[in-house]
């Protein structure tokens, strides 16, 4: 998994996933440029200087310090990574916060918030980054790679997760989206719904025994597994993958199935019947329900 002489952004690279991706980078010879805001989970001022001090201790990397969602912050990393590195060649897109609520308690100032950070901060560093990106395959330079750290909140879904999830599943589909867009570059993009112990999976409040027991598991697992796929993916090793989901949770690592046609029945004149098709229906179970198995450390 050699990245030398590869530059990469990574987004809420201070803490957390983000700073395991950073170091792993790092370690395989890449250099980073870190955006972290320096907020807390829900997303209130904290450490705005955070980013700007792990660099410090990360050789050859560099911070913004700023909401990536801001499009004047996107840019700002882009050109840092130009004007330091000479290249964008991996951008990873890890911010997010949470601000749980249950749908009929609905307060839209923080569905709007973490839509804004953990969707459109994506798509703005991404708007900023893929023209480079594209130019550089265009003058000769290895096709980059892109990574989104999305959550099993939006594949499975999750009690009081209504903006998270949406965010989270929005983010899958833009990688598909950003996969296609990018593929005549050969440039790729793949998702990965990371199992580590974050703020977010201390930030559970467990619905019964089944996600109490999910979190206690969570909260074993290290993030260094989740780093080294994003990792394998960044490099010329995964040249040919892209527009995949994965997920990582301590030693394992899944390929998730992408929705597609289950079955198929033609309707008639008379009234609709669902019979053919209820072997086919998806159980409704949260993530943490799914996941509650031991994980392999």
């Amino acid at each position: 998994m050699d990245l030398q002489g590869k530059a990469a952004i990574v987004t809420g690279g201070a803490r957390g996933i983000g700073l395991a991706i950073v170091e792993e980078l790092a370690a395989q010879g890449a250099s980073v440029v870190i955006v972290d805001s320096g907020v807390s989970i829900s997303g209130e001022p904290l450490e705005p200087e955070i980013a700007q001090q792990v660099a410090q201790r990360i050789a050859g990397s560099v911070a913004v310090c700023g909401d990536i969602a801001d499009p004047d912050v996107a840019r700002e990393a882009v050109d840092l990574a130009c004007r330091k590195f000479k290249s964008v060649d991996i951008v990873v897109n890890n911010a997010a916060i949470i601000r749980d609520a249950f749908i009929f308690k609905p307060e839209p100032d923080n569905w709007d918030a973490v839509i804004r950070t953990n969707l459109s901060g994506a798509q703005r560093l991404l708007g900023a980054a893929t023209p480079v990106m594209r130019e550089q395959v265009k003058n000769g330079r290895a096709p980059g790679a892109i990574v989104n750290i999305v959550s099993t909140a939006g594949i499975y879904g999750n009690f009081g997760q209504g903006a998270y999830g949406a965010a989270k599943a929005g983010l899958i589909g833009l990688t598909r989206v950003v996969a296609h867009d990018l593929a005549r570059s050969k440039i790729r993009c793949n998702a990965i719904a990371p199992f580590a112990a974050t703020r977010v999976t201390e930030s559970i409040k467990p619905a019964n025994e089944a996600q109490a027991a999910y979190k206690a598991k969570a909260l074993r697992v290290p993030a260094r597994h989740v780093a080294r796929l994003v990792s394998l993916l960044a490099s010329d090793r995964a040249a040919h993958v892209t527009g995949q989901l994965f997920g990582v949770r301590g030693r394992e690592v899944f390929v998730f199935s992408q929705p597609r046609p289950a079955q198929r029945v033609l309707q008639g004149d008379g009234p609709l019947d669902l019979k053919a098709l209820e072997p086919h229906f998806t159980a409704l179970v949260t993530d943490l329900e799914a996941f509650s198995g031991d994980p392999i450390l």
